[in-house]
């Protein structure tokens, strides 16, 4: 299977609009080593003869499909864009399928609680509703592989989270408001994608050690992140993130496992690792851990 990141950063990307961090900052003056990222979103395929799945649609859908020629129409009116899934209703994972509204089919992934988040009381959702056929949901049932072309099967992990913050006071958080992705190809090809993790468990821990490649949550280094940079006063977890530094960080976690690729995904624009110099960047490298960046294309 194969698999290309669209955008690594979290929601806003790097730089945000509205952000005067050092990261922000220095990335428009050109004063600290580092790259422009946009919003978290992947491509995945079986195979050459598969269409692309992808995972999350940020609201930079179309410039990502316009900055890889595989998501290139091969007709008049085309895509090649099989289905499109969501790990969670966060306005960066799903505001992008509203600028996919121009009479296209779209098959859509998702649990029943994030489809609701959606669909139910958003005046905006009938964009998508322009002719019978135009979306078709398809549950995403915890635990239970879903056939995709090409061999390959998907399966839902629910893992901590949070509802979006448009929902907070709506409904009960459940397991189905945030999950994490394993795709399988035949017995030995496995790859683990989990963009938000508000914890790590022993039922997460071990989806992990199956894997062979494994994305993980990169949003924030350290637990004071936001307060210590300036911007914020909520800590990593309040947002429901796991932090990557520290004794009881994702990194040191991620260290023991056995995947061959250990790649950090949804990285937020205050976060050192950006910087190709700092002291977290060389300290995730040297525990086996990359940095993921726009483009970066992955074999499994």
């Amino acid at each position: 299977m194969r698999l290309r990141v669209l955008g690594s950063a979290a929601g806003g990307g790097f730089p945000q609009w509205n952000c005067g961090c050092v990261n922000c900052a220095g990335l428009r003056g050109g004063t600290v080593r580092a790259r422009a990222r946009r919003q978290e979103s992947v491509a995945i395929r079986a195979d050459d003869r598969a269409g692309w799945l992808l995972v999350n649609c940020s609201p930079e859908v179309r410039a990502q499909i316009e900055g890889f020629e595989g998501l290139w129409p091969r007709g008049r009116r085309d895509s090649p864009i099989a289905g499109i899934v969501l790990t969670n209703g966060d306005l960066d994972h799903c505001l992008g399928l509203l600028s996919l509204r121009e009479s296209h089919p779209l098959l859509l992934y998702a649990t029943a609680e994030v489809r609701r988040g959606f669909t139910e009381d958003n005046v905006l959702y009938r964009t998508l509703e322009r002719f019978e056929g135009q979306t078709t949901w398809l549950p995403l049932e915890l635990g239970r592989p879903r056939e995709l072309p090409g061999g390959l099967t998907m399966t839902a992990v629910p893992v901590p989270g949070k509802r979006p913050i448009h929902l907070e006071r709506v409904g009960t958080p459940g397991p189905e408001d945030n999950v994490g992705l394993v795709f399988r190809q035949g017995p030995h090809k496995t790859l683990a994608y989990f963009p938000a993790v508000a914890a790590w468990t022993a039922a997460l821990a071990a989806e992990l050690a199956q894997a062979d490649v494994v994305f993980f949550d990169g949003t924030f280094w350290s637990s004071a992140e936001l307060a210590a940079s300036g911007v914020g006063t909520k800590r990593a977890e309040d947002m429901a993130h796991l932090p990557v530094g520290g004794p009881e960080g994702s990194l040191a976690r991620l260290r023991g496992l056995p995947a061959r690729r250990k790649i950090l995904i949804h990285i937020n624009n205050t976060n050192p690792l950006l910087r190709e110099d700092s002291p977290e960047r060389a300290q995730a490298l040297e525990a086996g851990v990359e940095i993921a960046v726009d483009d970066l294309e992955v074999e499994v």
